[in-house]
């Protein structure tokens, strides 16, 4: 079983539960999916749901990007 990870860009709401550029183990979770969200191993080292827009695949702070603007946050 392969394990998909992902990178958070943004952390509204949840300052303590997660940094911005930290790379996150994700868990299948189809109902959470349906709704727009992903669930997520976070910093408490507890799964719980956020929004997907949160995060964006990949690993490490190059895989942040801006979605505004589309340009790497870090280089």
């Amino acid at each position: 079983m392969s394990s998909k990870r992902v990178t958070c860009i943004n952390n509204e709401g949840f300052p303590v539960s997660l940094m911005i550029g930290k790379t996150y183990d994700v868990l299948p979770d189809e109902k959470g999916t349906k709704h727009g969200l992903i669930r997520v191993i976070d910093g408490t080292g507890e799964d719980y749901l956020y929004p997907s827009s949160y995060f964006v695949a990949g690993e490490g702070l190059e895989a942040a990007v801006d979605r505004q603007s589309g340009v790497n946050v870090c280089y």
